[in-house]
């Protein structure tokens, strides 16, 4: 996926939400969020705080009286969806409360002309906050759990249900960024201190604390979906912008180390795509959108998309709310100028006109795992997914049957407290035997060796059928001069094979054939033996050789000979074979890059 296949809307007043006025505060927020029906705008109002909702099919240049969402006393800083519900959506404010709001049935902004919009109160106040509520984010897995961090340093879980806040996560510093796993039990937070903590929210206790970014600026996580990894995004002390990926178990350090971005002073706002297994990275006081793919416990760079708009916030579609006749995978919604909001489509370039399963697998749909009281107890568990396919057919959403494998990923709180008892477990017996019993594999194993070596193995039978002859009609000159040729390959091949890589390649699996069987111990010995073989005859035989022709046939006999032709068969057949299993080694090499691109 490239940077020309992501597409903004050129045409402002027919694809645009225009004429907006976007809140000017300048606490660290999205200021936008967005679900398959709605798109939350913290406004900007005289008279306390409120925020707007805009239906996404109302495009254009909307009317300059909105009803707004009124209620709080002060400025609105965040607003989160609920995931199962999308009419529900809650607010924080600088007046310390958080509250919960229903969109009404057919809600639109278009009045007639003598109507005047009527605001919309809120459903629930959620009071126990001392400061301001600087961010409200819903649980992903449990129905009506909401979490609100706040100044006075605590992160509190509430049962909208109930009214009540039910547990409390204290903080030492203002809490900046907070994010959910997948299963809901885990929360990871990131706060001005510094510190990465990752909670066990109903132990009301942190499983981990961590060093983050050294910046002083302000830093970001998200959750990595099913995987027990996070990613955060601050700056270096030497304001770099920079990329983490965390494991959830071992948090002491990222994981290869932060990625550096970029010199620009905006905060990055990350945002996970689970289904395509993408970071995508928008940075605030720019108008790039880059995205990576989480692949083999890193972040591999794909592209960026580039504006000359600056943006301040930045809001992402869930995946049952994107364009699938389209290959839409991502589509975002970024401000521009505090006035209008432009979407942004991810289009992967495919001209099938049929489902595309492959970048769309079953995603989270609108039914909660449990309820909040069973969440509260202590359950666990991923919610129901649907299959795309019905939607895209616009059929009713079809519930794909629950699996237990994704729940194993996301590692549970006792795992987190005692990370050591999680390692030895991917039971060390079955990787014990594979060492074992992969090295005997050569012994039966045959294979036919390289066309190369067959040249050099014909070579030394002609040699040897010609010490032979020459044995036979007792012609020293000509012996001589064929040994002398035996001698020069055994220098030239015994210094070749390290030892190191011998060790590497003794437990790869053999499947061609060799020319004879060779069992381990007859390939340990030419290796094992190769250095004496070289320093002990060949030196010995050179020195009468450099003395004359005629000494030297006195003191060789023919047994010599064909021991020494034997030590040489032998030492070119171990070779040949660590040449075969290079050649088997790069040809697989080379299938799974093939199988990358």
């Amino acid at each position: 996926m490239s940077g020309r296949f992501v597409r903004s809307s050129k045409y402002r007043e027919e694809q645009c939400y225009d004429n907006i006025r976007i809140s000017k505060n300048a606490w660290d927020t999205n200021l936008v969020k967005a679900n398959s029906t709605y798109l939350s705008v913290n406004w900007e109002a005289s008279g306390g705080g409120a925020f707007a909702v805009i239906p996404l099919n109302e495009k254009g240049r909307l009317p300059d009286q909105l009803p707004l969402f009124r209620g709080h006393k002060a400025v609105v800083l965040d607003t989160d969806w609920n995931p199962f519900d999308d009419s529900l959506i809650a607010s924080g404010s600088d007046d310390g409360k958080a509250f919960i709001w229903r969109v009404p049935e057919d809600f639109t902004l278009r009045t007639e002309e003598k109507e005047e919009p009527q605001d919309v109160a809120p459903v629930q106040q959620l009071s126990g906050h001392s400061r301001k509520v600087g961010h409200v984010l819903f649980n992903p897995a449990a129905a009506n759990v909401l979490a609100t961090s706040s100044g006075d340093y605590t992160v509190k879980l509430w049962d909208v249900e109930a009214g009540s806040p039910r547990l409390t996560l204290k903080h030492t510093d203002i809490v900046q960024s907070l994010s959910w796993s997948a299963n809901g039990s885990l929360l990871v937070t990131t706060s001005r201190d510094k510190k990465l903590r990752i909670w066990d929210v109903r132990q009301e206790a942190p499983a981990h604390i961590a060093p983050g970014h050294a910046g002083a600026k302000n830093s970001r996580v998200t959750w990595l979906g099913e995987h027990d990894r996070v990613a955060t995004t601050g700056f270096s002390k030497m304001s770099d912008r920079q990329l983490g990926l965390w494991d959830i178990r071992d948090p002491k350090e990222p994981v290869g180390g932060f990625q550096m971005l970029d010199a620009i002073s905006g905060v990055c706002m990350p945002f996970w795509d689970d289904s395509t297994q993408c970071l995508y990275l928008a940075g605030k006081g720019d108008g790039n959108i880059r995205y990576f793919e989480y692949e083999h416990d890193k972040f591999e760079y794909l592209s960026e998309y580039k504006s000359g708009d600056p943006q301040r916030g930045v809001a992402f579609l869930p995946k049952r709310g994107v364009n699938m006749h389209e290959n839409e995978v991502m589509r975002a919604f970024k401000t521009v100028n505090d006035s209008y909001i432009e979407p942004i489509s991810f289009i992967v370039p495919r001209r099938a006109e049929v489902f595309q399963g492959d970048i769309y697998p079953p995603v989270v749909g609108m039914k909660p795992a449990m309820s909040a009281a069973e969440w509260f107890e202590g359950a666990e568990g991923l919610p129901p997914k649907i299959d795309l396919e019905s939607v895209y057919e616009g059929e009713e959403p079809t519930e794909m049957a629950p699996t237990s494998k994704p729940v194993s990923r996301v590692p549970s709180s006792s795992t987190l407290l005692s990370p050591s008892k999680k390692e030895p477990e991917p039971a060390p017996s079955k990787r014990e035997p594979e060492p074992v019993k992969k090295p005997p594999q050569p012994s039966p194993a045959f294979r036919s060796p390289p066309p190369s070596m067959k040249e050099q193995t014909s070579s030394i039978a002609a040699l040897a059928s010609k010490f032979d002859d020459k044995e036979d009609s007792s012609s020293g000159e000509d012996d001589t001069s064929s040994f002398e040729e035996v001698a020069k390959p055994v220098e030239r091949h015994q210094p070749r094979p390290p030892e190191k890589h011998t060790q590497n390649t003794e437990p790869e699996a053999i499947t061609r054939k060799l020319s004879s069987p060779i069992s381990p111990t007859k390939l340990a010995a030419p290796i094992s033996t190769s250095k004496p073989a070289s320093s002990g005859p060949p030196a010995s035989s050179s020195q009468p050789l450099s003395a004359g022709l005629s000494a030297s046939l006195d003191q060789i006999t023919l047994q010599d000979i064909k021991t020494l032709l034997e030590t040489q068969s032998r030492t070119i057949l171990g070779q040949s074979e660590k040449i075969a299993l290079l050649t088997e080694e790069v040809d697989r090499l080379k299938n799974t890059i093939g199988d990358r691109m």
